[in-house]
């Protein structure tokens, strides 16, 4: 291909395993099945699918895993977006109460596990790291991403509480990765496929690819 035209965006994907109350994590299915569904769908112009990594629902547990892949995509493995800037990380976590998506505008510097993570785990207001300040923000545009996922016909909302629980630790990390690397990071939280179908939340996976792709040109 020419050199004409903006580069494309490496988008490397996580979910999570299943957890205390959740017996099948929808965010598994999701990314395990992502590599598939976007062959067969074709995927989004302008994106580069990269790693697809389902990791364990543990806090400390979880980062030996989160870091190592966090790491591989700054290694120019994937040497087409190894440029600064053209890299994102999207991770998925479950929200079981929830009626639609929420895409997560920021990750507070705490940990308060309402239940012991999957390494029995319960921290309770334990700052991620010590020290640094309260909060961490996707440099994202959120609102656009939100915006432009509602006129697609998805239920989705902007959030400003990622919880306390695995996903907003896993998330205060990327976002501190991503930042320190220039680098871009967003959480997304999903409900269970008993309140939208799997079908449904795939499209909604492969569509978010192409919003983000769209928006970071």
């Amino acid at each position: 291909m020419g050199s004409e035209g903006p580069a494309a965006v490496t988008i490397h994907v996580t979910g999570f395993k299943k957890f205390h109350g959740v017996s099948e994590n929808p965010t598994e299915t999701i990314v395990s099945n992502l590599k598939e569904y976007t062959e067969k769908k074709g995927l989004p112009k302008g994106v580069i699918l990269g790693s697809c990594s389902v990791l364990e629902t543990a806090g400390q547990g979880a980062l030996p895993q989160l870091y190592q892949a966090l790491q591989s995509a700054l290694t120019g493995k994937d040497s087409e977006s190894s440029c600064s800037g053209r890299i994102i990380w999207l991770h998925f976590g479950v929200n079981s109460g929830a009626s639609r998506f929420a895409v997560e505008r920021q990750a507070a510097n705490e940990a308060t596990f309402r239940c012991p993570d999957e390494m029995g785990w319960k921290p309770q207001k334990v700052p991620i790291i010590p020290a640094d300040g309260g909060i961490s923000r996707t440099s994202l545009p959120v609102e656009e991403i939100t915006k432009a996922l509602a006129k697609k016909g998805f239920e989705v909302m902007t959030s400003d509480d990622a919880g306390r629980f695995v996903c907003n630790y896993v998330y205060y990390h990327s976002l501190r990765f991503a930042e320190q690397n220039g680098i871009k990071s967003l959480f997304v939280h999903v409900p269970l496929f008993l309140t939208i179908d799997e079908e449904t939340q795939m499209k909604f996976a492969a569509s978010l690819l192409e919003v983000l792709a769209s928006l970071c040109q």
